[in-house]
């Protein structure tokens, strides 16, 4: 479980060293820019193949560590689902644009899916497992939250100054 908040920090690191090495100015909207880039590269997309490898190499210790019984033919949709937003988060680096909406879409319904079956494994199960109820839990809500929040922003700040350009050109002059 550690692992998720090494990767976690990671984007933030990597985000900060990019943000600090950047020839563009300094803006808001570019840091949020950047900022998401990593969380979907390192957080969502190795995050994601970490979890996919788990489910997947030590099913029996990640299914005990979430209080599920070992041999549950579920981990293994779980975990090709996991591989699925990895490569979506990775891919990101690469492709970007709506592509970028589309990978925090797909995490966060995936994710806070996953956080609201924690929720009431907790409540009707009393299910507090550390793979059930510890930092895979805050991490299944805090990700999705940072992921939505930076993508919006980052279009609203990418559409203001596209508006803004436009203001600031002759009539009829193209881009």
């Amino acid at each position: 479980m550690v692992v998720f908040i090494v990767l976690f920090v990671l984007s933030f690191v990597v985000a900060g060293v990019h943000i600090f090495r950047d020839k563009q100015p300094r803006t808001g909207g570019r840091v949020a820019e950047i900022l998401l880039l990593w969380l979907l590269v390192i957080n969502t997309g190795f995050g994601g193949l970490y979890a996919f490898m788990g489910h997947t190499f030590a099913a029996n210790e990640v299914a005990e560590s979430i209080g599920w019984p070992a041999g549950n033919p579920f981990q293994t949709e779980v975990a090709v689902a996991n591989l699925a937003i990895a490569a979506l988060g990775i891919l990101s680096y690469w492709i970007r644009g709506n592509f970028w909406t589309a990978a925090v879409v797909a995490t966060s319904i995936w994710l806070l899916g996953a956080a609201t079956i924690h929720v009431v494994e907790i409540v009707n199960e009393g299910n507090y497992n550390p793979g059930n109820a510890g930092v895979v839990f805050y991490m299944d809500i805090i990700g999705p939250l940072l992921l939505i929040s930076l993508l919006a922003y980052s279009r609203y700040t990418g559409r203001a100054r596209a508006a803004l350009a436009d203001r600031e050109r002759p009539v009829g002059q193209a881009r």
